[in-house]
């Protein structure tokens, strides 16, 4: 590894040129149990001092804490100097639950008119359907973003867990600049059909959930268990019986990390972005030290004879557990 300045890569060929990891703030609003404020907003304050550019969040995280945790955290710096991507749709109640999609063409501008006050800005940098919403034809849920790009508030079109058809429905309408779906060395399902469909359309990918929320990070332990608040409590994943199995492959995976000199959590992070240029892997740091050490991950080059001891040390389709509970699993776009 090597000390360097922050590569920049260009999602697709209509999409931004954007730092080559990118920050997910998610974890940031208490999707992950309780998170603390004062170090979320140095966390993205560390991020941007290191030349992180792109920022993800989503109008439903937390019901709208996300956004303004965001834009407290980036006041008072040039607005050219950040790309802020912006997920929606996703209907919440005041409770834990969750009440499907709505991808109609008012819903997507009221949602963008709300995130924009949320966030304090003129627009949005790529704005995106969180979901697929089955009762909305995506032609719909498109040509009402198409509008608010052509009206200057947004920027750019993102998707996120669709499938390939609805990819290509919706590039048809106007260009996707990428799509964000789940990629890790233990999610590995976009392999198939829709990283070929993204590279003959010219679209970016940003990966999320590459450290599977922190299951092959090296952090978590058997015995472990989520704390209230914690959705990993929920997670297939990190259940009994598949938790075992599935830290066994990460231990494997250490063997290799201690014999390339790094850590699991910068082997798993250099693994995805090692899988393309058109990809950009999106860590969920919530803190400055698991940033630190994420950072340097984007320097780590991995060999031929690295990604063989990788792929020997998790293999694809190994992992035990769907990686949504089954609830979940029934909206995206592609499995495990």
């Amino acid at each position: 590894m090597k000390e360097n300045a922050m590569q920049t890569r260009t999602l697709g060929t209509t999409g931004p040129a954007v730092s080559a990891l990118g920050l997910g703030a998610m974890g940031m609003s208490g999707a992950y149990g309780e998170a603390d404020r004062a170090e979320s907003i140095a966390t993205v304050h560390a991020g941007l001092e290191a030349g992180v550019t792109l920022i993800d969040t989503g109008d439903f995280y937390a019901m709208g804490h996300n956004e303004l945790l965001i834009a407290e955290s980036l006041r008072g710096r040039d607005r050219d100097s950040y790309q802020l991507s912006v997920k929606f749709g996703m209907l919440r109640g005041p409770g834990p639950e969750f009440g499907g999609m709505d991808g109609r063409p008012e819903a997507v501008k009221s949602f963008l008119a709300y995130s924009l006050t949320r966030l304090g800005t003129d627009h949005i940098d790529i704005y995106r359907p969180a979901r697929l919403d089955p009762a909305v034809p995506i032609e719909e849920t498109v040509g009402a973003i198409k509008e608010m790009i052509d009206a200057g508030y947004v920027r750019h079109l993102g998707l996120s867990e669709v499938d390939a058809a609805t990819i290509r429905r919706a590039h048809a309408v106007h260009p996707v600049s990428d799509l964000q779906i789940e990629y890790s060395l233990i999610s590995r399902a976009v392999e198939a059909d829709i990283l070929p469909t993204l590279r003959e359309l010219g679209i970016g990918l940003t990966a999320y959930g590459v450290l599977s929320r922190g299951l092959i990070s090296g952090h978590w332990s058997v015995g472990h268990t989520a704390g209230p608040g914690d959705s990993r409590g929920f997670s297939p994943r990190f259940s009994r019986g598949n938790v075992e199995h599935n830290l066994a492959l990460v231990e494997a995976l250490r063997r290799v990390a201690d014999a390339k000199g790094c850590t699991v959590a910068q082997l798993a992070i250099a693994w995805v972005a090692a899988q393309g240029d058109d990809i950009v892997p999106l860590v969920g740091a919530r803190t400055r030290e698991r940033l630190a050490e994420a950072l340097p991950a984007m320097e780590l080059l991995l060999t031929a004879d690295d990604l063989a001891g990788i792929e020997k040390a998790v293999p694809p389709g190994a992992a035990r557990g769907d990686r949504y509970p089954s609830a979940f699993m029934s909206s995206l776009g592609v499995g495990n």
